[in-house]
């Protein structure tokens, strides 16, 4: 792998006002990412998939709206970062909109679908750490919010969200999961 989490980084998070309950997640999220490519074997950017998962809700240093990815994507480029990582912090609401949801959902009018596998794995692991963490679901351990993911998915709508957003995320759990039984 070669990538760790850089404390510069999250240093970046904390002086742009992103609070410490939300870096948690952030790093929680960049943890498991990584712990994911890894476990696929696929040929993977890991700096990408690391840093993409750490920026990914640096926009909630301003808003916890809808409109967080699209001002964190422009906070990251404003202090320089690379724009495949803020590509995928812009895209990772509901896990990659099309421009007709987009539309609906009031963002700029764009197709923010993931087009790279490391913008998948950092979506997924999003998803993860959130049913992880929530305490909306008993689970015994990480690997078992994998196990049961779908069904999670499909039977809790703050995870799902709607059927569009489902089947996005369910897609993305089944190509991630069959790159690592392979």
């Amino acid at each position: 792998m070669g990538y760790k989490i850089q404390d510069s980084d999250i240093g970046i998070l904390r002086s742009s006002g992103v609070s410490e309950e939300d870096i948690a997640h952030c790093k929680k999220v960049a943890e498991k990412a990584l712990e994911i490519a890894e476990r696929t074997g696929a040929n993977i950017d890991f700096e990408l998939v690391g840093r993409g998962a750490l920026f990914h809700d640096l926009g909630k240093s301003k808003t916890h709206e809808m409109e967080h990815g699209k001002i964190g994507a422009e906070l990251g480029r404003q202090i320089g970062l690379p724009q495949a990582i803020t590509d995928i912090m812009e895209k990772h609401i509901r896990g990659g909109l099309t421009e007709p949801e987009a539309i609906e959902l009031g963002l700029p009018v764009k197709d923010y679908t993931l087009k790279r596998l490391e913008e998948r794995i950092v979506i997924y692991a999003d998803r993860l750490v959130d049913i992880i963490t929530d305490g909306i679901v008993t689970i015994n351990d990480e690997l078992e919010a994998e196990t049961r993911f779908e069904t999670i998915l499909q039977t809790i709508p703050k995870y799902g969200k709607n059927e569009i957003t489902l089947q996005r995320y369910l897609g993305y759990h089944r190509e991630i999961q069959g790159l690592m039984n392979k």
